[in-house]
């Protein structure tokens, strides 16, 4: 059995030379809880919406204007959404997304 001497040499040889974002990444998506679960909530509307109409990630930037890596990017519930963006997927893929109430 390796003594924990030993162990620690050999993490040590394996450890990346960059330094681990690891915390500032666990801070961020603390820090961005609220908008990000509407983000991911959203993503999984157009991903269930893309799948009835049969309809890929290349189509859906076609038909929005903007390039697959934007869409993929969206699709991965980590974009933080502009109103524009969000009217285009609703007409795109023709779901509501955004619940206005008129009355006052």
């Amino acid at each position: 059995m390796k003594s924990t001497n030993e162990i620690i040499s050999n993490l040590k040889k394996h450890q990346s030379s960059t330094p681990s974002k690891w915390r500032e990444n666990a801070e961020w998506r603390i820090a961005n809880k609220s908008w990000l679960r509407y983000s991911q909530h959203i993503a999984m509307m157009m991903l269930d919406k893309m799948e009835e109409l049969k309809m890929n990630q290349k189509q859906l930037s076609e038909l929005m204007g903007c390039s697959q890596q934007y869409v993929s990017k969206v699709l991965k519930g980590q974009e933080n959404l502009s109103l524009e963006t969000l009217s285009k997927i609703e007409r795109c893929l023709k779901i509501q997304i955004i619940s206005l109430n008129h009355s006052a």
